[in-house]
């Protein structure tokens, strides 16, 4: 009950303060996105901690700064008005990068193999899928769009953990990456983001001056189905991070839910998904 208590007071603080923190506009989302530096830079020490107790890993310290400058050039191309295209060259500057040192730093080479691959996914999971949620600040009502994000992340976690804790005793176990995940947390999940789309669709639709979501109902459907699939996805694959290391928890940083990664998996795996089919459902404006 203890564990129940403080996720519910987690959720009850995290989320009125991430809100408002998207609600502060200006400088495009300039508070959101110092917010988003910080998770990046807590994000990689939590990933490089787990991935270094099983493989051969470069410098931390190289890491996170490899890590953290993606989401900072990532804003500033928006804020100085740049083609968001070049953070993709950013990204592969750095793989470039961690290929060149790997050449020159070492002796002997038994190691390199996992130290690189180790090396391209700490940036990449940790830095460059966290740029994909600083592209939705450059687009007209970002406000409104970051929120449907968010809120549909959250709805979809809340409503899979509960329907999996109310109704998924006896259907859990299919998935071996998580035992304790059940299809009825699944389905939770589904009609969570479904149910959040469809909310933000309605109410937005009634007045005309939000326009960031046109008056077709299937795409919201659509995107719904995305992003349950996304988040979902997204929580798995951090628990064979997870399980891979040998450890319980990313970190300790987040009373009754563990590390940072551990509350934010799903916001991570969900961004370029997120954005992708939004872009293509909507295609909405720079502003």
């Amino acid at each position: 009950m203890n564990k129940i208590v403080q996720r519910l007071l987690t959720f009850l603080i995290g989320i009125p303060l991430v809100m408002f923190i998207v609600w502060v506009p200006f400088y495009n989302h300039l508070v959101l996105n110092i917010a988003i530096l910080f998770a990046s830079i807590i994000s990689s020490i939590e990933l490089y901690n787990m991935l270094s107790s099983k493989t051969s890993m470069l410098p931390r310290v190289l890491m996170v700064v490899f890590g953290a400058l993606l989401p900072v050039v990532a804003y500033l191309l928006i804020i100085f008005h740049k083609n968001f295209d070049y953070i993709n060259w950013f990204f592969i500057v750095e793989v470039l990068l961690i290929l060149a040192i790997e050449v020159f730093s070492h002796k002997t080479f038994e190691d390199s193999n996992s130290r690189i691959t180790a090396g391209i996914f700490e940036i990449f999971y940790a830095g460059y899928l966290f740029t994909f949620l600083i592209r939705l600040c450059q687009y007209q009502m970002s406000t409104l769009i970051i929120c449907l994000f968010l809120f549909t992340t959250f709805i979809c976690d809340s409503l899979a953990w509960l329907f999996g804790v109310t109704m998924g005793k006896n259907n859990k176990g299919f998935v071996a990456a998580s035992p304790n995940k059940s299809i009825a947390g699944f389905i939770g999940g589904f009609v969570g983001a479904i149910a959040s789309c469809l909310a933000f669709w309605y109410l937005f639709n009634v007045n005309k001056q939000f326009d960031f979501m046109d008056s077709t109902w299937w795409k919201p459907v659509l995107l719904g189905l995305a992003s349950a699939a996304s988040c979902i996805v997204g929580d798995l694959a951090e628990s064979v991070l997870k399980r891979s290391s040998n450890v319980k928890d990313s970190g300790v940083i987040i009373p009754g839910r563990g590390g940072l990664l551990d509350s934010i998996d799903s916001i991570v795996f969900h961004a370029p998904v997120f954005c992708i089919v939004y872009y293509f459902l909507y295609n909405p404006v720079i502003a």
